[in-house]
């Protein structure tokens, strides 16, 4: 033998010679069972291991001069394009600077006729047929009493029925059909616009608004202000051929604001063992409302919160670096909140909605007497938003760490032998017994 060293003592695992091993087919049959084990135990540990979670927290959103994308998609199919119109104000009332929009107006066939898009080249009420370029370039035409516009094609004219609208609306005069104004007659304003009357409309697109409280509407008329009120003219609206009148019966097939969570990210954050289930789902898409009656004010007031999706292996320093020195104007409509680094900002919001009959009354046929409603208004759909002083932080992370799987590894392979080397002993000395029982 040789010599002993002085770690002998310590040796915790003693052997033994092979000649006192005994070997039984149930202990190789064990032995089988808790490899596969191991190896399917192993696997569930690698996949924990690679598996990726968002956990969000609440923090105070300390953003300062931010911008604020909202996307939407509205249809309205018993109101003409040519009626429509989006404004956007801030808390003020007064109409935002520096608004960024891409808002198209896409013509819809009458409700009888299948309600599908019209070409889009016959949006433009005005085609270019119609402008002014054929005319004399000496003339200059009126502005019936009205200052002409600062941005007209000619300085002090009004050439085009628009340029006359619009020269109406800088000193709050209702404009109606055109009656008797040259320009409009030579382009057959009125005459377009009842041929439209029946179409519906969809207003689709984005637009970039300051980060405050505000609110956007889309009601009838060209707008204008009045003092300290805003204003629209809805002479149009009401002085119409149509049976029944125009009304804001309208589907709300989307309204985000923010860029849209890609479906990967969606499905993660709102998974069933998540305890944000129903993580950044827009609570109005797919909204409808209908009615029969023209002046009718629908009005949502939405809470917007600010959040944040940072993705794994995201950096604090990397980040700030990347973003320094980006202008919001240089960031192309519907890519906003897309950072360098890989992270997402966006928004989530809850809303409440409500209805009200400018003709005033109260709601006894729906068994609330008590609501009464004023008397007076716009018709339109109204979106009151505001900003939550909180913000969500979705960050991505792994559910286990490598040492974590490491030390899972080693707890399912020592565990496993033990448990089989108990179920092996019990079994060989189940069957001893057994045979001795047989054997006396």
């Amino acid at each position: 033998m040789p010599p002993k060293s002085r770690f002998t003592r310590l040796d915790a695992f003693t052997k033994t010679v092979e000649d006192a091993r005994i070997r039984t087919t149930s202990g190789g049959i064990v032995t089988i069972s808790s490899l596969l084990i191991v190896l399917y135990l192993i696997w569930g540990e690698w996949v924990d291991y690679r598996r990726i979670e968002a956990h969000p927290e609440l923090v105070v959103d300390k953003g300062r001069g931010e911008k604020m994308e909202i996307h939407l998609n509205i249809s309205f199919p018993r109101v003409p394009c040519e009626l429509l119109t989006l404004d956007v104000m801030d808390v003020s009332g007064e109409q935002q600077t520096g608004v960024m929009h891409g808002v198209n107006k896409v013509r819809l066939a009458s409700i009888a006729a299948g309600g599908h898009e019209i070409d889009v080249t016959s949006l433009d009420l005005h085609s270019e047929d119609n402008k002014a370029a054929h005319l004399d370039p000496a003339y200059c035409g009126g502005c019936y009493g009205a200052p002409a516009p600062p941005n007209a094609a000619k300085a002090g004219c009004c050439n085009t029925c628009e340029e006359v609208r619009e020269a109406y609306a800088s000193v709050s005069w209702a404009f109606g059909l055109g009656e008797n104004v040259e320009q409009c007659e030579r382009e057959h304003y009125a005459e377009r616009l009842t041929a439209q009357r029946e179409e519906g409309c969809r207003i689709e697109g984005g637009i970039r608004v300051n980060k405050v409280m505000g609110n956007f509407h889309i009601a009838p008329g060209r707008s204008f202000s009045n003092g300290n009120l805003h204003v629209h003219d809805l002479n149009n609206y009401h002085n119409t051929p149509v049976v029944g009148g125009h009304t804001f019966t309208h589907r709300i097939h989307q309204l985000r604001f923010g860029p849209q969570l890609p479906e990967e990210l969606s499905r993660r954050v709102g998974s069933a063992s998540s305890a944000w289930t129903n993580h950044h789902l827009n609570p109005l898409d797919d909204t409808e409302q209908t009615t029969d009656t023209p002046g009718i004010n629908y009005m949502y007031f939405v809470k917007v919160v600010s959040t944040s999706y940072l993705p794994l292996g995201w950096d604090r320093h990397r980040s700030s670096s990347s973003s320094s020195g980006r202008s919001d104007e240089l960031v192309q409509l519907g890519t906003y909140g897309h950072n360098l680094d890989g992270s997402l900002e966006t928004h989530q919001y809850s809303v409440t909605s409500h209805k009200r009959d400018l003709g005033g009354g109260d709601d006894a046929d729906q068994g609330h007497k008590e609501r009464i409603h004023a008397a007076g208004g716009i018709p339109g759909v109204f979106f009151s938003y505001d900003i939550s002083p909180m913000k969500v932080v979705n960050r991505e992370e792994r559910t286990k760490s490598f040492a974590g799987f490491l030390t899972g590894v080693c707890a399912v392979i020592g565990g496993t032998l033990t448990v089989a080397a108990a179920v092996d002993r019990g079994v060989y000395e189940g069957g001893l017994r057994v045979k001795k029982l047989h054997s006396s």
